[in-house]
């Protein structure tokens, strides 16, 4: 097995198991300070809670999802784009599974997502905008990277690890308002206990988010993994979609790194060279190559940064 399979796959297990493991510690020490006994009635009952919102959302989400991005399933025969699901149908062929329904989103920006539920099946959604300036070797780069969700049940597991979170927002938020109100959790505990320990709570779900998106930045490089792994020159074709899909969005994106290396070359007194046009797409991914990305650059992102995404990508051109 690949080492960077073996990396991604063990910091997601134990990162996952430590969420799970830490918040439930912390959420059952609280309430057994002060409801006692009747500490595993009130987790019960929040996990159910929680847990049928969740699954709700889960199951009607594919159909919320299109309506907000306007998509329209594709079917084979379409004369416009029936071609796309003869390319999404080789990436699973690629990946060994089943060919998920494709859409078409009709959004002003590039952009590719898989989604899914057991009613509604599994889905694989391109932007009218990614389209327009991809190549089909890079769409099916993009489809090895969504497909890889789908195949690693990514919507699942985020649906699980995210209990933990939601749980602990839910009962600080109750305990917060049974203080406010003047509720207690028995004589050695008051109002201003509950009070205080909701807002804890409160506090402790908003930074186990940060796990949730150092988990979901190591799913998204393992969806980059599989699809340097599973689909012909993915690697390559990989890298210049995200170089096509930045420049789209940002199209200054390479000015502002000429203008850091101008720097530093009028600093050592060197003369710099004339610019070119925008949008150099090779241009960008060699800056990407060798840029230097402090550990905190992603830290509120739920993707990691280009840069680290094309270094992985370059690393396993080798392996």
């Amino acid at each position: 097995m690949n080492l960077v399979s073996i990396k991604l796959k063990l910091g997601m297990i134990l990162l996952s198991l430590a969420v799970l493991v830490a918040g439930f510690a912390l959420v059952y020490g609280v309430l057994g300070y002060l409801y006692g006994s009747f500490t595993p009635y009130i987790i019960v009952g929040a996990l159910i809670l929680v847990g049928i919102i969740n699954v709700i959302q889960w199951l009607v989400g594919p159909y919320l999802i299109n309506a907000m991005y306007r998509a329209k399933e594709v079917t084979p025969g379409d004369p416009q784009y029936g071609w796309l699901v003869n390319l999404v149908d080789e990436v699973a062929l690629y990946n060994k599974i089943g060919t998920p329904k494709v859409y078409i989103a009709d959004v002003p920006f590039p952009n590719a997502f898989a989604y899914g539920s057991p009613i509604a099946g599994k889905r694989v959604a391109i932007t009218l905008p990614l389209l327009r300036v991809l190549t089909p070797d890079e769409i099916k780069a993009v489809l090895g990277h969504e497909l890889g969700h789908l195949k690693h049940r990514d919507v699942e597991l985020l649906l699980a690890i995210g209990l933990i979170p939601a749980i602990m927002y839910w009962i600080g938020y109750s305990l917060m308002w049974s203080g406010f109100l003047g509720g207690g959790g028995g004589q050695r505990n008051g109002s201003l206990y509950a009070w205080a320990i909701g807002i804890g709570l409160l506090v402790l779900s908003f930074i186990f988010q940060f796990f949730i998106l150092a988990i979901n930045r190591m799913r998204e490089a393992y969806a980059d993994f599989n699809s340097a792994k599973t689909v012909p020159g993915g690697a390559d074709n990989l890298e210049r979609a995200l170089a096509k899909i930045t420049l789209t969005v940002d199209p200054r994106a390479v000015e502002r790194y000429r203008n850091k290396n101008n720097i530093m070359k009028m600093l050592f007194f060197t003369s710099t060279t004339p610019q070119e046009v925008y949008g150099n797409v090779d241009e960008l991914i060699n800056y990407w190559k060798t840029e230097r990305v402090p550990w905190y650059a992603d830290f509120f992102s739920d993707h990691p940064h280009p840069a680290k995404r094309i270094q992985m990508l370059e690393k396993l051109k080798y392996q």
